[in-house]
């Protein structure tokens, strides 16, 4: 009898249990599970953290159980957070890789356990087990930086100072941007317009039109190229890297000067160093990301233009393709891109050119940022 009393009562707490992860349920997927993992390369920059909360924010409204992570420039901890991710059986990875390549082995182990993979801001390369890729126009992008040196150069003038400045030598993006930069400059660097100040392996291809990462040849050149003026896309790495080219440079790859940098991170930097010479007179500097802090220094003069890239269009654009394979359909896509293994379908978010006269236009009226944000 007592034997019975207390198979009853073990029944009657697995029934209890039972209930409250039921009613634990209350979003799409329930209990434990997550749905939807996104990792991001690093939550100590500006524009991580913008993501973070666009991706959670639209992602609960969705009624999709998520949960984000941040890998901190370190791709053991990325594929830590993959593998923790896996755990929890999501159904959808969205992933900003901290490096192309060592991102690869995370994604063949969440293709293995039938998750579906979005590359997300940055193509994760040579590999098979990316579904989709969403992206900004990385090579527009880099265009309209080399663009606009080209338009706002010292007029009539010859053998103006280009200092050249890239991403990571590990990021995919990197190649993208510099394809595109050089698509404007090349032709300026050709008439004598630019001469290269940084960079002896660009000087060796002055005369190629176009650089194009998917040829091994040219992709080869870009690499040097990169590594030579690489900024890892940190500041204080761009800020060594530009002290060593002041310092080292003639007198006549000073005055009047154009810099092709990357993002506004290293733009800051870059900038930094170059204004703190005054040899230096008219710099004209790029960038890209409209962080906050490089609108108030484009406001002020230290920096010329930057890239805005609506990170709100990107999130939507990878939560659009995450909806679309919760439910077993087909994303919507525009475009391809080549990771060296199979040509990915791609999803292409609009970017703008922003500097002093449209900043408000642009960040302000949009709702991007409020004003009190760039005081």
């Amino acid at each position: 009898m007592k034997k019975r009393k207390i198979i009853g009562l073990l029944l009657a707490m697995t029934m209890v249990v039972t209930s409250f992860s039921i009613a634990g349920c209350g979003k799409k997927g329930g209990g434990s599970k997550v749905q939807v993992g996104i990792v991001l390369p690093t939550k100590d920059e500006q524009r991580w953290t913008q993501d973070e909360k666009e991706f959670t924010a639209k992602l609960d409204e969705a009624g999709f159980t998520n949960e984000v992570k941040f890998s901190q420039k370190d791709s053991a901890v990325e594929a830590t957070n993959v593998e923790s991710l896996i755990n929890k059986q999501i159904e959808v990875l969205i992933i900003c890789p901290v490096d192309a390549e060592a991102a690869a082995a995370s994604v063949e182990k969440a293709q293995d356990a039938g998750i579906k993979v979005i590359s997300y801001d940055r193509l994760i390369t040579n590999t098979e087990a990316v579904d989709y890729y969403v992206t900004f126009d990385s090579v527009a992008v880099g265009q309209m930086q080399g663009q606009y040196l080209v338009d706002n150069a010292p007029k009539d003038k010859k053998n103006i100072p280009l200092y050249l400045y890239g991403g990571a030598d590990t990021d995919n993006n990197a190649f993208l941007f510099f394809q595109g930069a050089w698509k404007a400059l090349q032709p300026k660097i050709a008439d004598g317009t630019f001469k290269i100040a940084n960079s002896d392996e660009a000087e060796k291809v002055k005369d190629k039109a176009d650089l194009n990462p998917d040829n091994e040849a040219d992709r080869a050149s870009m690499d040097k190229i990169i590594k030579q003026v690489c900024t890892a896309w940190n500041d204080e790495t761009a800020k060594k890297l530009a002290e060593g080219h002041t310092q080292s440079a003639g007198a006549d790859m000073k005055g009047d000067v154009c810099i092709l940098a990357p993002n506004d991170d290293v733009s800051r930097a870059i900038s930094d160093v170059f204004h703190k010479d005054s040899a230096y007179k008219n710099i004209v500097i790029t960038g890209q990301d409209a962080t906050t802090a490089s609108i108030k220094s484009i406001i002020d003069g230290t920096q010329s233009m930057t890239v805005f890239k609506d990170t709100r269009l990107l999130v939507k654009d990878s939560i659009d393709m995450a909806k679309a394979l919760l439910d077993k359909g087909t994303p919507t896509t525009d475009s391809t891109y080549n990771n060296k293994k199979k040509d990915v379908p791609s999803k292409q978010s609009k970017i703008e050119t922003v500097t002093k006269e449209n900043y408000k236009q642009a960040l302000i009226d949009s709702g991007y940022y409020k004003e009190d944000d760039i005081k």
